[in-house]
């Protein structure tokens, strides 16, 4: 949807995070940037957070917005003693009292279980991305907060790496009749990928 509404992604997305974060420099407050694994956009095998500048290739919009806030934090850092931390964030996953049906896992269930059959982008079944669980999404919050991580580092924060025939495969466990249709997507350049997220695993994070 971000392809829709360019302009305010950037302003809230970027403009936002600038605002956000030059006051907590001024208040000495630290912080948080959720960004997203998206930022690496078409790659091929696995990545990490040390992969070349020239390997981030968001594929919207809102990937994009969220990268450039990731560098202009950095900046802020240097420039004005910000303290912060990114999490790039797998694509959620989860039930929760505000949650959406937009993205693969939540979407999947949804149609399972009122009788819709699963609608599966037509080059997408065996394509690998990063999922990231609501609970180890809190977890992850959580064990930033307590180790006091703000070393203004980047670190990828994933539960799992699958496929869509993966993630259906799970589902039909639970809801046996499930049928798949495959369609059309306006992104379809994606190839598959996988996101480490060992460096964050290896501060004891489980």
């Amino acid at each position: 949807n971000s392809f829709q509404f360019q302009g305010e992604v950037e302003r809230v997305n970027l403009g936002g995070t600038e605002r956000i974060g030059r006051i907590c420099a001024a208040s000495g407050c630290k912080m948080i940037f959720l960004s997203t694994t998206s930022v690496y956009g078409v790659q091929d095998g696995e990545v990490d957070e040390d992969c070349a500048i020239d390997q981030l290739k968001p594929q919207s919009p809102y990937a994009d917005s969220k990268l450039k806030a990731e560098f202009l934090l950095k900046d802020l850092g240097e420039k004005i003693g910000l303290e912060f931390v990114i999490c790039r964030f797998g694509t959620i996953f989860g039930v929760s009292p505000g949650m959406r049906f937009h993205t693969a896992v939540n979407k999947f269930c949804w149609q399972a279980v009122t009788g819709q059959p699963i609608t599966v982008w037509n080059t997408a079944m065996d394509q690998k991305r990063p999922y990231l669980a609501l609970g180890d999404a809190v977890d992850a919050l959580t064990f930033i907060i307590q180790q006091g991580l703000f070393d203004r580092s980047v670190y990828n924060v994933v539960s799992a790496n699958a496929t869509v025939r993966n993630i259906v495969e799970a589902i039909t466990e639970q809801v046996p009749d499930v049928a798949v249709k495959y369609v059309d997507s306006e992104i379809m350049n994606q190839l598959s990928y996988t996101v480490s997220s060992r460096r964050f695993s290896q501060l004891g994070f489980t």
